[in-house]
């Protein structure tokens, strides 16, 4: 299983960015998938989920201003991320919800005051 992340940068407050991830050997409409990140001296944190019935989760911080979505036919996860805040600054990966993770190289979100 593969899990690449992409889509990170440098981006100031009030900013929006949108995050991809391609995966292989996993197919993301048949898992529940998740985006994670691990900001700096922190503990690695489930910020959004999909489920594969199209439920969607939010961590409250996150709440109104990320969007999870998929693209089946590309077994592609997005995250859109708007109205951003320096304290979404952090390493974000995705991965599946439930049993053994396969963390990829994650994407640097980095979001300036």
């Amino acid at each position: 299983v593969q899990l690449q992340a992409s889509g990170g940068g440098l981006v100031q407050a009030g900013g929006s960015l949108r995050l991809s991830c391609a995966g292989s050997g996993m197919m993301f409409n048949f898992n529940d998938m998740g985006w994670y990140r691990q900001a700096p001296g922190k503990q690695r944190e489930l910020v959004a989920s999909l489920t594969t019935g199209g439920t969607t989760n939010y961590v409250d911080s996150v709440k109104g201003r990320f969007t999870i979505s998929r693209d089946n036919a590309k077994n592609t996860l997005y995250l859109q991320m708007n109205s951003l805040k320096p304290e979404d600054t952090a390493v974000y990966y995705c991965t599946n919800v439930w049993g053994r993770k396969y963390w990829g190289q994650g994407t640097l979100v980095t979001v300036s005051s």
